[in-house]
């Protein structure tokens, strides 16, 4: 019985505001476009966060690999030769113990092919990979699809090629099933199965993905001079304790002169990329914050010129027994309301808007896993339009105490 006593002034309260929104509707309105639009823009800057926040993990994924990646690296102090299919047995021998389940051996800048284009042979940077590849990497294609096992059976070796080279090839749809003819070593024709898409408009250089073992199936060995790495992808949980472990593993009875290295390449592990991302979302959340500031100043100077032309409703109110206590709560109540509708369509027309297909293709073209709307953007929003509905309703609140039951006659 006291709860819903003591329920019953909050509520007479709230009706009250209400009241008096539904009668001024039209000053209501105009005094709330700007809040609507502030709390929209502070709303819309968190999500952006957000988004920029996935982008540039999906962008640090192509280069450093998707958290965790471990790299291993191995090469020769005494200047001798190197081993490379040697390193690989002793890479499978160790990951026995660990059954990894993303592993790709990667060779990038080091090896050239050539390649039989229609201005004569030429000789293209080559990457060779392994299937995993493209799953620790994040790699998209623009057309057709990445290696899988059992490629390296196909009597024709495929091949991916770059969108520049597509372009050079004359852009052959890969339902039509183009082939890349080349010479030496590698002389065969080559089935092109995908095409990586540029990564900007500067990105026109031709190159070919191949590989790793179609490429050792044609030399003798791989050689010497070019530098193998080995990418592994394993659980964030347990990548601090693997990676010394795994080092120490490898590097157990190795020949004297032989230095393997094991390093995380992900972003995951750079301390500048946290810092940047909340450095980002501050900045933009200091231009939205400004943005509500002066639409907060701008609905408290409306109220208070509306609490000029209020001074004889209030003090009639006055007269027949309101306290000060239901005036200024009533006041105050009224812009808290009016702010929150106000906040609450604005993030509305904000989550139809950052959610449209067409929005997100244009502001952040290429990202692949867009990320839910952030519930912590909707309310930020929601309790900054709060915020700033107490603001606001404060001083014209404490102009309506003022009031007195006289004023009514007088204005």
């Amino acid at each position: 019985m006291s709860d819903r006593w003591s329920l019953a002034p909050a509520a007479g309260a709230l009706a009250d505001a209400w009241a008096e929104l539904r009668v001024h509707k039209l000053r209501v309105l105009l005094s709330l476009i700007g809040i609507a639009v502030a709390v929209g823009a502070l709303t819309a800057v968190v999500a952006l966060g957000e988004l920029q926040r996935q982008v540039a993990a999906e962008q640090s994924d192509r280069f450093g690999g998707r958290i965790a990646t471990i790299m291993v690296g191995a090469y020769r102090e005494d200047g001798a030769p190197m081993n490379w299919d040697a390193m690989d047995a002793r890479f499978d021998r160790v990951a026995e113990r660990y059954d990894f389940s993303r592993t790709s051996r990667i060779v990038d800048g080091a090896v050239t092919v050539p390649v039989q284009l229609p201005e004569g042979v030429t000789s293209l940077p080559a990457r060779l990979v392994d299937p995993d590849y493209a799953a620790i990497h994040r790699l998209a294609l623009l057309e057709g699809r990445w290696f899988v096992e059992g490629d390296t059976e196909l009597l024709a070796p495929p091949v991916v090629i770059s969108e520049g080279l597509w372009d050079t090839i004359g852009r052959k749809p890969i339902a039509q099933h183009p082939t890349l003819t080349m010479t030496g070593d590698l002389a065969g024709t080559y089935q092109v199965v995908g095409v990586t898409p540029r990564d900007g408009p500067w990105d026109v250089a031709p190159r070919v993905d191949l590989l790793y073992d179609t490429y050792r199936e044609r030399l003798e060995a791989i050689p010497s001079d070019i530098s193998v790495m080995r990418e592994i992808w394993v659980p964030v949980e347990i990548v601090g304790e693997l990676g010394p472990v795994l080092a120490m593993d490898l590097r157990a009875g190795a020949e004297p002169g032989l230095t393997i290295t094991v390093n995380r390449t992900d972003w995951g592990a750079q301390a500048g990329f946290a810092d940047s991302a909340l450095i980002f979302q501050l900045v933009t959340g200091a231009i939205a914050g400004i943005v509500l500031l002066l639409g907060a100043l701008s609905l408290i100077n409306i109220q208070l010129v509306a609490m000029r032309q209020r001074i004889r409703e209030i003090g009639v109110r006055r007269s027949f027994g309101a306290t000060s206590g239901r005036i200024f709560t009533s006041v105050f109540l009224e812009n808290v309301v009016a702010t929150t509708i106000a906040g609450a369509v604005g993030i509305v027309l904000v989550v139809l808007v950052m959610r449209s297909d067409w929005v997100i293709e244009l502001m952040f073209p290429g990202i692949q896993d867009v990320p839910p709307f952030p519930f912590s953007a909707a309310v930020t929003g929601l309790v900054a339009s709060v915020v700033v509905g107490a603001i606001a309703g404060l001083i014209p609140a404490l102009v309506a105490l003022r009031v007195k039951v006289i004023d009514a006659i007088r204005f």
